[in-house]
């Protein structure tokens, strides 16, 4: 937790970190129990089916120190172990069915604390400055991103960044349906980020989600003179009992911000930078016309 000068508090974590995902022991109050469970019912309908944890895993295509661990605590199972082990011990859907539990305690506490910010917010907007917003993001996009991060991600750490991500993006499907509202620099639409045809599809995304009736996409021209985003990108959510907060990111860290005063220099800014953006409807022409340029 950071203190900054005036001794209001901020948290903060790691950029890379908003969007991570974790197998190992990283659990809470909240999920301890559920991943405790998992692990007590996986042990007792191997030793009802007479297997050991070797032989479990050998049937189920994982180590036996997998096994093991999961059935300890140490370790998440993977909704595939989850799946291949009741069908091997016969459970008939009972291990299975803790799938969701299990990959809601596989986000750290600071992702499900963001996406339970997005859950509750009544209204969003948000500044993208160099990429993509992630809750615009295609998963192509997403994937090529997180494959550009160094040190690089191992295989399946790239693929859980990229669930965890795109796992964000039913708040657009959530009822009652809050406002989204997307300022994206027109440099992070010319950007190829994992080729031109990756950006291509992205492009024909933020067409279709622009059309939704709760969200508005606009763009920030590189040829404006006056721009009060240059601070960096931002993001402002106003909650349900009336509260607001907002994300401030620089490198590597990103700070949850609280203090109404702050709050309320980054709803001015984000209310500046959308006045001095391109309207929904002009953002929509120019992304159009960008379209067009790609070959």
């Amino acid at each position: 937790m950071a203190v900054d000068n005036d001794g209001a508090a901020r948290g903060s974590h790691t950029t890379d970190g908003a969007d991570g995902t974790s197998w190992e022991e990283e659990w809470d109050e909240e999920y301890g129990p559920v991943v405790r469970a998992a692990g007590r019912q996986i042990k007792l309908w191997r030793e009802a089916a007479g297997l050991t944890q070797a032989e479990l895993g050998e049937a189920i295509g994982y180590s036996l120190g997998m096994v093991s661990a999961v059935e300890r605590a140490k370790r998440l199972p993977h909704p595939e172990f989850l799946e291949k082990a009741d069908r091997v011990l016969g459970a008939g859907g009972k291990l299975a069915a803790m799938k969701k539990d299990v990959q809601e305690a596989r986000y750290p506490k600071k992702v499900r604390d963001l996406a339970k910010l997005e859950a509750e917010a009544v209204e969003l907007g948000a500044y993208g400055s160099h990429n993509i917003h992630g809750l615009l993001q295609t998963e192509e996009y997403a994937r090529a991103l997180f494959d550009m991060r160094r040190p690089a991600y191992s295989r399946d750490d790239l693929e859980r960044h990229v669930a965890a991500r795109l796992a964000r993006q039913g708040i657009f499907e959530r009822t009652p349906t809050p406002t989204l509202t997307f300022v994206l620099d027109e440099a992070t639409l010319r950007r190829p980020l994992g080729g031109r045809m990756v950006l291509r599809h992205q492009l024909e995304h933020l067409l279709v989600i622009g059309q939704l009736r709760h969200v508005e996409i606009q763009v920030m021209p590189l040829d404006r003179e006056d721009h009060a985003g240059m601070g960096g990108q931002l993001q402002v959510l106003k909650l349900g009992d009336g509260a607001a907060v907002a994300y401030s990111e620089a490198q590597l860290i990103t700070h949850l911000i609280s203090d109404p005063k702050e709050v309320q220099v980054l709803e001015l800014r984000y209310g500046i930078i959308r006045a001095q953006a391109l309207s929904p409807r002009e953002s929509s022409a120019f992304i159009e016309k960008l379209l067009g340029e790609i070959t």
